[in-house]
């Protein structure tokens, strides 16, 4: 899912002041990247990111104002590219005129922060990084269980919501049920949340939709959470082989991101719910590198050139 922001919601978020630019509120942003142009205020245009929003700090307007009126007017000229979504001076700086006329020639958006320059460029890079994540929906129910960020996934009436309200009674955390919304934050980071209309909302067949956090309180639910582990829950099927030692690790691939799988057959009599919790916390030593099977088969294999020595 491609997404855009446009610098409306920048001003509104950060307060900006309007210097020029109120008809060009509707520029849209598509890269979290920031720019601060201080080569290209040197001279050197060769690659200048015209798709980034451009900060003007305390060095870039200081390097400014040191050069010759031709100088600066010609540098600048060639900054102002039309394809910028916006310029934001920081600091609360004096703009130079020569910005001004140039800026309003070319119809690029000016704005003003009385932030200084580090400081805004992080906030706003936090805040597009959050709103430009890719992102995706997913049919499943996401659940925090001993801290891992469980995703079960699996075919419609498989028991995912009831498996979700045996773990909330557990004491565990309800995340999303039946759509997760997930965004990839970093190369190797997804955190899944709710959609707003259905957050905190459960669906159990033969009773109904079920308020988590009215009924349990607000320790039952959280807004979003890492995904660390996938669950797909399967009907079980005799002649299905199942990994029974968990030597073989699959991965489920979600947007750009591969997240550590497991199969689960459901049959009456098993109790997916404490299934559940002893893989999120097996899962858990597993990354703190406690490793069951394999001190098995390192014994086992031990024991074995024991007896041939």
């Amino acid at each position: 899912m491609d997404r855009k922001v446009v610098v409306r919601e920048l001003v509104e978020q950060f307060k900006l002041e309007i210097v020029f630019g109120y008809k060009q509120l509707d520029r849209e942003v598509e890269v979290s990247d920031i720019y601060r142009p201080g080569l290209e205020l040197a001279g050197f245009f060769k690659y200048h990111p015209v798709e980034r929003i451009h900060l003007l700090g305390k060095s870039e307007l200081t390097f400014l104002k040191g050069l010759s009126g031709k100088e600066r007017q010609a540098r600048i000229e060639r900054f102002c590219h039309p394809d910028i979504p916006c310029i934001i001076v920081t600091r609360g700086q004096e703009i130079p005129k020569e910005l001004l006329q140039e800026v309003e020639k070319k119809e690029v958006p000016l704005f003003r922060t009385e932030m200084a320059t580090t400081k805004f460029g992080s906030r706003i890079t936090n805040y597009l990084e959050h709103v430009l994540a890719p992102s995706t929906t997913i049919h499943g129910v996401l659940v925090d269980v001993y801290g891992i960020g469980v995703l079960m996934i699996g075919k419609s009436g498989i028991g995912k919501s009831e498996t979700a309200l045996e773990l909330v009674k557990r004491g565990h955390r309800l995340v999303a049920d039946d759509a997760v919304e997930i965004f990839q934050y970093d190369e190797n980071s997804l955190v899944g949340q709710a959609p707003e209309l259905i957050r905190y909302l459960l669906e159990i067949r033969g009773v109904g939709i079920i308020n988590i956090m009215t009924l349990f309180g607000a320790g039952a639910v959280r807004d979003r959470k890492k995904i660390s582990l996938v669950i797909q829950l399967e009907t079980w099927q005799d002649h299905t082989y199942y990994d029974r030692l968990g030597l073989d690790e699959e991965k489920y691939k979600i947007l750009d991101t591969e997240v550590t799988k497991l199969t689960v057959p459901v049959r009456p009599g098993r109790n997916l719910a404490v299934i559940i919790e002893v893989a999120a916390m097996n899962f858990r030593l597993k990354r703190l590198g406690f490793h069951a099977t394999k001190q098995i088969v390192q014994q086992l294999n031990q024991t074995l050139n024991d007896d041939f020595d």
